[in-house]
């Protein structure tokens, strides 16, 4: 395992140049950066592929790995959104975000296959869960189809858009997929509030390609729960030994974000490369 920063973690990081970025996330500490795809800044769907080898090729200078990349823009455009020009769209981001994945060497993209509403945005879209099943399903099965052509894995993640909550229901749906470039990106903080990331990865096991960690205290039940590694309750050590165990060797990545008192972009980084670095598997 290597420990990697996500691309959320630094405050305003669209509007900040991503050589800038690397060079923190090496100085605090962290083996790896997960780059994301958004809607601004130097790394978008329409961002050519050349400059994403570019942007590779400073990452190995300075020894940084590129180990995934995630995207926010699936909350913008549903994949299972009753308009088929919202599903359109957001195929069409995917293969290129896909695309953009094996520019920068990192062979994993995070993916949202469908979302039944959006927990931070009310006014939302809500779709019905048994044709937010149907229509994720279809995509994830496209979206394998794409990942095998740039040699890439889509990994779903397990996220706060009441769908798929359960890890049954988790290994099923990737079954149903059946393809060997749709796995899954187990988030260990986000299933607390619904159960045990032990459970999750004892029935999901080696379909588990890629994992973020995050800390969250269950007695808050909100995203206000959310918190650096260490303050919460979450057993991060644990899950990650169980994953070790099963011969998991990719990136954990610390999709952590700063509090109104991490004033410091430095010292909050430093902190958790260190909390990081403790909860690793010796």
């Amino acid at each position: 395992m290597f420990t990697q920063i996500s691309h959320w973690s630094f405050k305003d990081c669209a509007r900040r140049p991503i050589v800038e970025l690397m060079r923190l996330a090496k100085e605090a500490g962290f083996d790896g950066l997960e780059l994301a795809v958004g809607g601004e800044g130097e790394l978008t769907p329409e961002t050519p592929l050349e400059e994403c080898r570019r942007i590779a090729r400073e990452a190995k200078a300075m020894g940084l790995r590129l180990g995934s990349v995630a995207s926010g823009l699936f909350w913008k455009w549903n994949p299972a959104s009753a308009d088929a020009a919202v599903r359109a769209a957001a195929f069409e981001m995917t293969r290129r975000s896909l695309a953009i994945t094996a520019a920068l060497g990192a062979k994993h993209l995070l993916v949202i296959p469908g979302h039944v509403d959006v927990f931070f945005q009310p006014d939302a879209e809500v779709v019905p869960y048994d044709l937010c099943y149907k229509r994720a399903l279809a995509f994830s099965k496209k979206a394998g189809r794409a990942a095998a052509k740039v040699g890439v894995t889509a990994c779903v993640e397990n996220v706060w858009n009441r769908f798929l909550m359960s890890p049954l229901e988790f290994r099923q749906f990737l079954r149903e997929v059946g393809s060997p470039n749709v796995g899954m990106y187990f988030d260990v903080g986000n299933v607390w509030d619904l159960g045990y990331p032990q459970h999750w990865i004892g029935i999901l096991g080696r379909l588990i390609k890629r994992v973020h960690v995050k800390d969250f205290k269950r007695a808050v039940g909100t995203v206000e729960g959310f918190c650096q590694l260490g303050d919460g309750d979450v057993p991060l050590r644990e899950s990650l030994g169980m994953l070790a165990a099963l011969g998991y060797k990719g990136p954990v990545t610390a999709e952590v974000f700063p509090g109104p008192g991490d004033t410091d972009e430095r010292k909050f980084l430093r902190t958790t490369a260190q909390r990081l670095r403790e909860i690793l598997p010796m």
